[in-house]
This record gives structure tokens, C-alpha cells and sequence, in this order.
């Protein structure tokens, strides 16, 4: 065993010491890409690190969810375009009934007509994404409505869930993800009344007006009809405002990313240049040492093995 190390012995073991580590260092950096890989080699960096990490997975999980919401606006907008265009075939429909020279019989096929657009008027109702009824509000799992020509509007009301989503926005604060089928297509005073623009009463009225041959049921149907298209183009602009909203918090979630992205980089990515430049400056150190160790006349490590 090793009795005793004289004092420059002792220099140069722990010069040689201090080489290696600095070698094993710059290799892990060259192996790794990084410079920081525990806590221990940056600890006066770790908290700021592991703070710009969790923002980062923060930023990625709301511009993930952004994605997803795009996805349902999307929807929402193309379902109300062909909602619109139902109410344009709603209009026509109108004006033909209110020809006095229509009879009794094409006012009943005018009146069939329009029960098909209430169908598919209550279909638009019932749009889903990935199994989500995106205009159920908080109850999503079901539609909000569905077509029964013998009751009050031409419909069953199935649920009136308020939609409290909202979608993070990753600037802060948050803005809303969507309306209901109730504020879109059945719009309602405070008593609960049907309000105009209601688009379900407004093409129930015109159906039982044309079937009754009520031409003055037939005109007050226009005019509610076009109320109903006036409440629909209103409910799309809102969609392409949170389409736009959304746009808008995306293109800054990945800028952000990048921010982020270089700032964690900045603490933790080693510098490649700088690492092979410290090896190939430590190795030749290391090998001077060792050959200027062994021209000095003094005795070796073997003499104090015991």
C-alpha cells in the first residue's frame, strides 16, 4: 500500500485529477449535446432551467388544445354557412307560398319542402368532432334537439347546457370556445319565449303556415325567416372571430416555443467547438504531464507501494 506521498507527488496526482475530470467533462458534452445533465453541473442555473421547462410543456399542452379547438370552430363555421344557405332555400320557399297564384296543393308540397329543411336544420344542430356535439354546450356527449314536427318550434329540446369552455390563451388570460344550439338556432326571451331569430320557429311557422294556406302567417314567416338568417350570419361571425383568435394564439405559442427553446438551450446545450477544444487542449495537457513526470529524477509511485 501507499505509506506516504511527498508534496509534489501530491501536486501532481491532484493536477492529473483535475485534467481527467475536465476530459470526462468535455466528452459527455461531445457524447450528450449538453452541458447541463444533473443538477449538480449547473446548480446555480437548475431552478431557472427546470422553471423554463415546465413552461414550455405548459406552452405545448395549450397549443395543442388550440389545435383541437381550430378543429371544432371550423366545424362550427362550415355548419352555419350551410345553415345559411338553408334559410336562402327557407326565403324562396317563403316567396313562392306567398304567390297568390299558388294552390292548396303546391302550397302542401312547398310546406313538405320545408320540413325537410327543419330536418336538416336540426341535423346542423347535432354537428359533432371526434364524438363531441360541439353545440351541446357542457353536455357534449349528446345532441341538444331533435326534429318533432307535432310539437311547439318543430322540436324537442334534449338538453340546455350552458357552454362554459373557454380556450387558454397561451399570452393569458382566456377567451370563449363556443355557443349552444339553444343561442344559435332557438333563441329565447328572459320569459322563454320564442325571440326573433329564432331559426326552429321561424321554419315550424312558415311549414304550418303554408300547410294552413295562411297567407298572413305565410308573411309574418318571412319576416321571421329573415330574422332567423340575420341570427345565424351573427353566430358565424362569432366563430370567425375565434377562429382568427385562435390563429392569433397559435402563431404566438410558437414563437414562444422558440423563445423557450433557446433560452433552455442556452443553459443546457454544450458548445461543440468549445468541447473539442477543451478535450484536445486537456489531452495534450494530460500527456505533457505525464511525460514531464517522467524525466524527473525522483522516485516513482511504485517505491512507496508496500
Amino acid at each position: 500500500m501507499i505509506s506516504s506521498i511527498n508534496a509534489s507527488d501530491q501536486i501532481f496526482l491532484a493536477g492529473v485529477n483535475q485534467i481527467q475530470q475536465q476530459i470526462s467533462t468535455a466528452n459527455q458534452q461531445l457524447t450528450s449535446g449538453l452541458k447541463v445533465t444533473v443538477a449538480s453541473d449547473a446548480p446555480d442555473q437548475i431552478d431557472d432551467l427546470l422553471q423554463l421547462r415546465a413552461d414550455q410543456a405548459q406552452n405545448t399542452q395549450i397549443a395543442s388544445n388550440l389545435g383541437m379547438e381550430q378543429t371544432n370552430a371550423q366545424a362550427a363555421d362550415g355548419a352555419l354557412g350551410s345553415a345559411i344557405q338553408l334559410m336562402d332555400n327557407a326565403t324562396q320557399l317563403a316567396a313562392e307560398g306567398a304567390n297568390t297564384t299558388e294552390t292548396a296543393t303546391s302550397l302542401q308540397t312547398l310546406a313538405q319542402q320545408v320540413a325537410s329543411l327543419q330536418t336538416e336544420m336540426v341535423n346542423l344542430s347535432q354537428t359533432q368532432v371526434a364524438g363531441r356535439y360541439i353545440f351541446s354546450g357542457d353536455l357534449d356527449q349528446s345532441p341538444s334537439y331533435q326534429v318533432d314536427l307535432t310539437a311547439t318550434d318543430g322540436v324537442d329540446q334534449l338538453s340546455n347546457a350552458a357552454s362554459t369552455r373557454q380556450i387558454q390563451n397561451p399570452e393569458g388570460g382566456t377567451f370563449s370556445a363556443s355557443m349552444t344550439a339553444q343561442q344559435i338556432f332557438a333563441a329565447q326571451n328572459a320569459d322563454g319565449s320564442d325571440a326573433g331569430g329564432n331559426v326552429f320557429a321561424a321554419l315550424n311557422n312558415l311549414r304550418v303556415a303554408l300547410l294552413n294556406n295562411d297567407q298572413a302567417g305565410i308573411t309574418t314567416a318571412q319576416s321571421q325567416i329573415q330574422q332567423a338568417s340575420t341570427q345565424l350570419n351573427t353566430a358565424q361571425s362569432f366563430y370567425g372571430n375565434v377562429e382568427n383568435n385562435i390563429t392569433n394564439a397559435s402563431n404566438y405559442a410558437t414563437t414562444y416555443d422558440t423563445q423557450l427553446t433557446t433560452e433552455i438551450g442556452g443553459i443546457q446545450d454544450a458548445d461543440a467547438t468549445s468541447a473539442a477544444l477543451q478535450l484536445t487542449q486537456d489531452t495534450t495537457q494530460l500527456q505533457a504531464a505525464f511525460q514531464a513526470q517522467g524525466k524527473m529524477p525522483t522516485s516513482s509511485l511504485f517505491d512507496y507501494l508496500g
